[in-house]
């Protein structure tokens, strides 16, 4: 109630639920055991399932002649009768500006979109910024096994594991990095609300996503 409310007092009238969704078939990449390393077919897989999830999602909300969507949420759902299969689901309100403003589009045109919350999306406006696109970027990353003899070198001791410290910190920048350039490319000027999600999926322990999303600003 407090986001419908808030969105209204933005000057933008909520006019419709949008989705998009996307079923996955990820692919199988194998990767040396005690190296780190990008696990690039995943990371392909995992970007470019979400990206088609948006873009229906967004296709949706311009058959409806909405100005952009709110409050979007992005989720991925593992299907049981495949460990294989994803599904990617891209869901939002679409909003149109109460007195007829497309100057609050996307750069190409088409609906702006954000992750924010309507009380966010107040105050972004408020201050006299808004949103431009929900950019993100995602980095699939096999973190190196530790061999037996420095597995017992460090038994017992208080002692920094340094390829592994390496390893998340190199999977976070290249997630962040991916995103940045979306914001590049939507000509923004910064993104808000980031928000970086690690998880395993359907892989085994030592593979890793990274996932950065934010909503791009002007």
């Amino acid at each position: 109630m407090n986001e419908f409310l808030l969105v209204r007092k933005s000057g933008f009238e909520p006019i419709g639920l949008c989705m998009g969704t996307c079923v996955y078939h990820v692919g199988v990449q194998w990767g040396a055991w005690s190296r780190n390393q990008e696990m690039e077919v995943l990371s392909k897989a995992m970007y470019h399932a979400r990206e088609l999830a948006m873009a229906r999602m967004r296709a949706e909300a311009s058959a409806m002649g909405a100005d952009g969507i709110v409050g979007v949420k992005l989720t991925i759902k593992r299907l049981e009768w495949d460990e294989h299969l994803l599904e990617f689901i891209a869901i939002g309100t679409g909003v149109v500006h109460g007195e007829g403003h497309k100057g609050f589009r996307a750069h190409d045109g088409g609906p702006f979109t954000s992750d924010l919350s309507g009380q966010d999306f107040w105050s972004l406006l408020h201050s006299g910024y808004r949103p431009v696109q929900m950019v993100m970027g995602s980095c699939v990353y096999h973190v190196a096994h530790r061999g037996v003899l420095a597995g017992m070198a460090s038994m017992g001791r208080n002692v920094e594991l340094e390829n592994f410290t390496s390893a998340m910190y190199e999977a976070r920048e290249i997630a962040v990095e991916r995103m940045q350039f979306e914001a590049s490319a939507a000509q923004a000027e910064g993104v808000v609300g980031v928000d970086i999600h690690e998880g395993s999926h359907v892989w085994k322990p030592h593979v890793i996503e990274f996932f950065a999303i934010g909503t791009a600003v002007v």
